[in-house]
């Protein structure tokens, strides 16, 4: 039953954030064609100090929450997180105000940091005005975030998953629309990218009403569960804080990490290129492949270990609560074999399809600066969704103060190796230290679960081992089929329909052959716990 539930709830909320994920890479297709590579970069310099103010002034809420929540409602003690959800609303609402201050009235100090000495591409007053754009979001998102976490630590994962999906629909639509209204009409491509950054509050006030509109329709049942309450703990409001505080700083941390790495790259990435030589105009095309153009396909294989974590944090935390020793490492495995079985092809498929991908997606101009990058980037997307998980386990298992020291070691070694890396390897030092960085938190992180609950590796190793394998089979796959296609005539340099062709061919030739090896092996199953009926009709397997 609790393995089912999980499945549930990780399916129900990968999809959410699949989907979502899914759209904002769609979306960005239509905006490079509107904005082109210089409007996105300053795109992505909004999004990046926008997105580390979000986890600090949300501090780790809804996942701190959730835990919060499932805690004390296992404990039979409903009260208690219903006390700390009404005054966590006021406290969250402040801290939205006070992160919208810093970034309106820092974006001035932050521009001439971001845009260093060069003089060419996008100015320190456009980067200031798109950084104040976004972050009137800030007024809205935390508050709204702890609603999200109060749903999850009932184990109760709609709200969030439909609340996901509707402010990404909404922001795309405003930002579509509004930036082809302003190329239309007035041509400035600044002010289309000021409007695109202003979506993220749009997006957020109608993902708030379907949060109210959740909560109108289940108060019903939550004050069910008051009324036949029979624990009560009584505990202080102060002493609710500091207890939910210590859960909801490392989960700050690890909200924070992917924007943290980019932002240490935003602040030195155009200054170290510079210096290596490289042109304004080429860093501008550089910055935008990694960190939003390519950055937007590589983090959809991500967004299922991000799926995967939300859902598994309550039942994580039961168990370890419970002592139940044999279902902690049930859900660990599954957890990390799941990772490995979608992101690891995911990711190596998006690498070596990287030229056809990025055509097809956007266009083949400078395709071997862009779709080169995004090949290097594309394998850093299973070290970010392991990094993802891990550090959730380590918050449900109680080690949560861990994953701050873990970061924290990723952090020091993405500043330290970043301008080493570029002054050396041009833009693809920036991808190289990014995978080091975060792999060397990932290590720890293992390790760390390992030696805490004597979590047994030799199932993951074993399984992670023919996952390699299979992997390695289809990438031979692939590689065979785009030299035969190239043979044929067909290759991305003929234009986007080829791109088009190759890519679908290619990938889904892989991806079947994939699913036809991970199901004959019975490796789907061993790792879903369950036999897939639906594969039965078009798979066939011989039975021992």
């Amino acid at each position: 039953m609790a393995q089912s539930k999980i499945l549930r709830g990780t399916m129900l909320l990968s999809g959410a954030s699949f989907l979502s994920k899914f759209l904002g890479m769609i979306y960005v297709i239509p905006f490079h064609a509107l904005v082109g590579a210089t409007g996105g970069t300053l795109f992505a310099y909004a999004y990046t100090p926008y997105s580390i103010l979000i986890s600090l002034s949300t501090m780790g809420v809804p996942l701190a929450v959730s835990k919060f929540v499932s805690k004390y409602n296992t404990l039979g003690d409903y009260e208690t997180g219903r006390r700390m959800y009404r005054s966590g609303l006021k406290l969250m609402g402040l801290s939205g105000i006070i992160a919208f201050l810093l970034l309106f009235f820092g974006a001035e100090l932050l521009a001439p940091i971001i845009k260093g000495n060069n003089a060419k591409g996008n100015t320190q007053e456009d980067i200031a005005m798109v950084i104040q754009m976004v972050s009137f979001a800030l007024l809205v998102i935390p508050a709204m975030s702890i609603t999200r976490g109060f749903f999850q630590g009932y184990e109760s994962m709609g709200p969030t998953a439909v609340s996901q999906v509707v402010e990404q629909i909404v922001r795309i639509a405003f930002l579509l629309i509004a930036s082809y209204y302003v190329m239309e009409t007035v041509g400035d491509i600044r002010l289309a990218v000021g409007f695109a950054s202003f979506a993220a509050f749009i997006g957020a006030i109608a993902s708030a009403i379907v949060l109210y509109v959740y909560w109108r329709r289940r108060r019903h049942y939550l004050d069910q569960r008051l009324d036949e309450q029979k624990v009560h703990y009584d505990i202080d409001l102060k002493d609710i804080y500091k207890e939910m505080f210590s859960y909801a700083g490392p989960f700050v941390l690890v909200g924070i990490a992917i924007p943290l790495l980019q932002f240490i790259d935003m602040l030195t990435f155009n200054r170290s290129m510079s210096l290596a030589g490289f042109t304004d105009e080429f860093n501008d095309i550089a910055y935008g492949a990694i960190h939003l153009f390519g950055h937007k396909l590589v983090i959809i294989p991500v967004t299922l270990a991000t799926g995967l974590s939300l859902a598994l944090l309550p039942t994580m935390t039961r168990s370890f609560n419970e002592n139940n020793r044999k279902q902690l490492f049930q859900q660990i495995n599954q957890a990390l074999q799941i990772v490995m079985l979608l992101v690891l092809p995911a990711s190596i498929g998006i690498s070596l399809l990287s030229n056809e991908a990025y055509t097809t997606f956007y266009n083949s101009e400078h395709i071997q600066v862009t779709g080169s990058l995004l090949g290097w980037y594309a394998p850093v997307a299973l070290i970010f969704a392991l990094f993802t998980v891990t550090s959730s386990m380590l918050q449900g298992i109680n080690e949560q103060k861990f994953a701050t020291v873990s970061l924290g070691v990723g952090v020091l070694l993405k500043v330290v190796l970043n301008i080493p890396l570029i002054l050396w390897l041009g833009a693809y030092g920036s991808v190289i230290g990014t995978g080091i960085a975060m792999g060397g938190a990932v290590a720890l992180n293992l390790y760390k679960i390992r030696t805490s609950v004597a979590f047994p590796m030799k199932q993951f190793v074993k399984r992670s081992a023919l996952i390699g394998i299979i992997t390695i089979l289809m990438s031979l796959l692939v590689l065979i089929l785009r030299w035969l296609l190239g043979i044929a005539g067909l290759e991305y340099t003929n234009g986007k329909l080829s791109a088009v062709l190759v890519l679908f061919i290619c990938a889904g030739a892989g991806g079947l052959f994939y699913l036809w090896a991970a199901y004959q092996t019975t490796l789907l199953e061993r790792i879903l716990g369950n036999r897939i009926k639906g594969l039965d009709r078009f798979l066939k397997r011989k039975e021992s």
